[in-house]
C-alpha cells in the first residue's frame, strides 16, 4: 500500500510539472476557452475544415521551413503537424535571409478530397500547393499568377465546376494598394485566366485594404477583409449573390471598448452543427500576431464576429467564451517548445531564418543532441540579421524562461556560439573565443535591419566548456505597446544561476514577432569548424 501511495504521489507530481511547464493554456478544463487561443506569432492565420478535422496556416514570411499546419479537433486546442513549404522558393532567393518577404496572408481550403494553399509572394506573385495528406508531402509549389505586389489570396470553387481567385496588393511593390481585386481560373486551380476585376475600392476610410478570404454562405459569395493597418485595423465583410458583383460592405468587428486592438484578418468558420466563428490576429508589438477566436451570430445577412457589447452593430472581440461544440471533450494541448534532442528530428517549433543547407546543423545518430557548426560569416558582415544559420522558434507566452544546456567545441579564433532573443533588436548569452582564449559574453544590436552593431555589455573568463544558458522574458504591465523585458543569466552546475549583462528589451522582427533560439558562427574559414553540441532546450 506504501508503495502505490509513492507512486501515486510520483504521478501527481510529474503532472505538476506538466502544468507548470505550460508557457500558455487557452483551455482551463471548464468548457470554456480564453483568448488568445495561441498567445504565438501565427500571423494571418487561416483554417478550413475537413469533416470533423480542422486545419490552420499562417504566414511565415521568410523563415524556412515556412506555411505551418497545425491541426485541431475542437478548434481550440491546435497541434503543429508539418509545414507544406520545406523550402522557400525561389530557392536562391531565400538562401540568404530576406527579412520581411516571401509568404504572405496564405489561405487553405479544402477542394474534392484535397487542402489547398494559395499565398502571395509580393515579388513574385502568388503560388499554390496541395496535398491529400495534411502532414505532407505538399506538392511543389505552381505560380498561379506572376506580378509584383500581388498578395493575400483566396480560391473559391463554385458549384458550376468553375474556380476564382481574390486578392489585393502590396503598395510598396505595385505602387497600388487599397482595392481588392477578382479574377476567373482554371478549374484546377493552377492559373488565372481573363481580365481581374475590381470588387471593392477602400480608398474612402478603409485604408489598407487587403488579406482576402472568399466564401460562399447560403445565397451570397461573401469577402472577408481586414482594413486601417496592421496594429490599429478592423475587419471588413463584403457580399453579393453574384460572384461579380456588386458587393456591399459593412464593418464586422473592431476594438470598440474591448483591449484588443486591431482585431481582424483570420477565418470564417462554419462547424457542420452551423455554429460560425471567426479566427482573427491581435498584434503585440515585440510578442508578434496572436490569436485570437470570436463566435459568430449571423445578423442580416451578415456574420458579426465577437459581441456587439456597446449597440454600435460591430461586434467586439470577447476575452472569455464558451468552446465550440464539437460532440465531445478533447484535452488541453498547449503548443510544444521544450526540446530534449531526443530524436533524429529536431522539433517542429523550429525554423531557421533562410533556406538551411545540411552543414548548418544535425542531429546525433546516436540521440542526444543537436549539434549546430561555426559557419563563417560573410566578408560583409554586419551582424546576426545576416546570417541564415539562426534556429529560432515564437515567443510562446507573455513570460517564460528558456535555458539550454550546450557543450561547446571551440577551434578557431571568434567562434561563437549563444542563446538568442531575435528582432529588428537583438542580444544574446553565449561563448566566444577571444585571443584564444574561452569567454563568456552576453551582447545585444540595436536596429540591426537598418545596420546597427553589436554592443559587448559583458565578457568574462571561462575555463569550462560546458554551460547552462537562461534567458527569462516577461511582459510590462499596463504597457499600450505590450513591452517585454528579458534578462539573460548563467550556470556552470545547472542548480545555481547567475545574471550576466544588461536586461533587454525585446523588439519585433520584419512583420514578425520576436523569436528565441540558438546560433553558432566564426569569424574564421576553417575545414573543421568548431562546433555547439544542444543538449536539451526547455521552456518553462
Amino acid at each position: 500500500m506504501k508503495f502505490k501511495h509513492f507512486y501515486f504521489f510520483l504521478f501527481l507530481s510529474f503532472f505538476a510539472l506538466q502544468l507548470q511547464a505550460q508557457t500558455w493554456n487557452a483551455d482551463p478544463g471548464n468548457g470554456k476557452y480564453k483568448n488568445p487561443i495561441l498567445f504565438a506569432d501565427y500571423s494571418d492565420p487561416d483554417v478550413c475544415r475537413v469533416g470533423d478535422d480542422y486545419y490552420m496556416t499562417a504566414s511565415s514570411f521568410n523563415c524556412a521551413p515556412g506555411l505551418p499546419i497545425l491541426h485541431s479537433k475542437d478548434m481550440v486546442n491546435w497541434e503543429l503537424i508539418g509545414y507544406a513549404l520545406e523550402q522557400q522558393v525561389p530557392v536562391d532567393h531565400f538562401s540568404t535571409p530576406q527579412h520581411g518577404n516571401g509568404v504572405w496572408a496564405p489561405s487553405i481550403r479544402y477542394h474534392e478530397g484535397e487542402l489547398y494553399i494559395y499565398w502571395g509572394d509580393p515579388d513574385f506573385g502568388i503560388y499554390m500547393v496541395k496535398t491529400k495528406d495534411p502532414e505532407g508531402p505538399w506538392s511543389e509549389p505552381v505560380l498561379v499568377k506572376e506580378g509584383k505586389g500581388l498578395i493575400d489570396s483566396c480560391p473559391i470553387w463554385t458549384e458550376d465546376g468553375k474556380a476564382y481567385l481574390s486578392y489585393a496588393f502590396a503598395g510598396s511593390r505595385a505602387g497600388v494598394k487599397t482595392v481588392i481585386l477578382m479574377t476567373e481560373m482554371t478549374p484546377d486551380g493552377t492559373k488565372t485566366i481573363g481580365n481581374s476585376a475590381l470588387v471593392f475600392d477602400g480608398h474612402n476610410g478603409h485604408t489598407t485594404c487587403e488579406g482576402t478570404k472568399f466564401y460562399q454562405h447560403g445565397d451570397y459569395y461573401y469577402i472577408m477583409a481586414p482594413a486601417g493597418g496592421v496594429k490599429p485595423g478592423w475587419q471588413l465583410a463584403m457580399r453579393s449573390k453574384n460572384i461579380w458583383g456588386p458587393y456591399e460592405m459593412k464593418v464586422v468587428l473592431h476594438q470598440g471598448d474591448s483591449n484588443v486592438n486591431g482585431p481582424h484578418q483570420g477565418a470564417l468558420v462554419v462547424q457542420e452543427n452551423g455554429d460560425s466563428w471567426f479566427y482573427h490576429f491581435q498584434d503585440r508589438w515585440a510578442y508578434g500576431r496572436i490569436v485570437h477566436l470570436q463566435p459568430v451570430t449571423w445578423v442580416d445577412g451578415w456574420p458579426i464576429p465577437g459581441v456587439d457589447s456597446n449597440k454600435d452593430g460591430i461586434g467586439e472581440p470577447v476575452a472569455e467564451w464558451t468552446k465550440p461544440n464539437v460532440g465531445k471533450t478533447y484535452p488541453a494541448t498547449p503548443l510544444k517548445t521544450t526540446d530534449e534532442f531526443n530524436s533524429h528530428e529536431w522539433g517542429l517549433q523550429w525554423q531557421w531564418q533562410a533556406n538551411p543547407t545540411v552543414y548548418f546543423g544535425y542531429m546525433s545518430a546516436s540521440l542526444g543532441y543537436l549539434r549546430l557548426n561555426c559557419i563563417q560569416q560573410p566578408e560583409d558582415y554586419v551582424s546576426l540579421w545576416q546570417l541564415p544559420n539562426l534556429l529560432l522558434q515564437k515567443f510562446p507566452a507573455p513570460d517564460f524562461t528558456a535555458t539550454t544546456k550546450l557543450t561547446f567545441a571551440n577551434h578557431e579564433e571568434g567562434d561563437r556560439t549563444g542563446l538568442l532573443v531575435m528582432g529588428e533588436d537583438y542580444a544574446y548569452i553565449g561563448l566566444q573565443q577571444v585571443d584564444g582564449k574561452l569567454k563568456l559574453i552576453q551582447n545585444s544590436c540595436k536596429d540591426a535591419r537598418t545596420g546597427g552593431t553589436e554592443v559587448e555589455h559583458s565578457a568574462i573568463d571561462i575555463d569550462q566548456n560546458e554551460i547552462y544558458l537562461r534567458v527569462t522574458v516577461t511582459h510590462v504591465p499596463n504597457s499600450p505597446t505590450h513591452d517585454a523585458k528579458a534578462t539573460f543569466s548563467y550556470s556552470l552546475n545547472g542548480k545555481r544561476f547567475k545574471d550576466l549583462g544588461n536586461e533587454f528589451a525585446p523588439r519585433a522582427g520584419r512583420w514578425i514577432g520576436a523569436k528565441i533560439g540558438l546560433f553558432a558562427t566564426s569569424t574564421t574559414h576553417s575545414n573543421d569548424c568548431g562546433y555547439a553540441d544542444l543538449d536539451w532546450f526547455r521552456v518553462e
